[in-house]
């Protein structure tokens, strides 16, 4: 049951993100919002689809560690950008 709980909370954030784009929104604030939506959704993902839920903290520190690098450097080259 988690896991349809878990992908519709997912269905919805990659609609509320597309839906955002579609109205033409922008700015550091949604930017923000979104990779905050993105590392909400890489969470479940990495907890529920890639079964990291309940193994040792180390795992789970590396693989979001790894995702937060990855965000960090997106809104950093959004940044540089801007």
């Amino acid at each position: 049951m988690r896991v349809y709980v878990v992908w519709l909370l997912l269905v919805v954030l990659t609609l509320l993100t597309w839906w955002s784009g579609q109205a033409g929104y922008h700015g550091q604030g949604l930017v923000a919002a979104l990779l905050a939506s993105v590392f909400i959704k890489g969470h479940f993902i990495i907890a529920d689809f890639m079964g990291l839920r309940g193994v040792a903290l180390r795992w789970r520190v590396l693989v979001h560690g790894w995702l937060v690098l990855v965000l960090g450097l997106i809104f950093l080259a959004y940044r540089i950008v801007m």
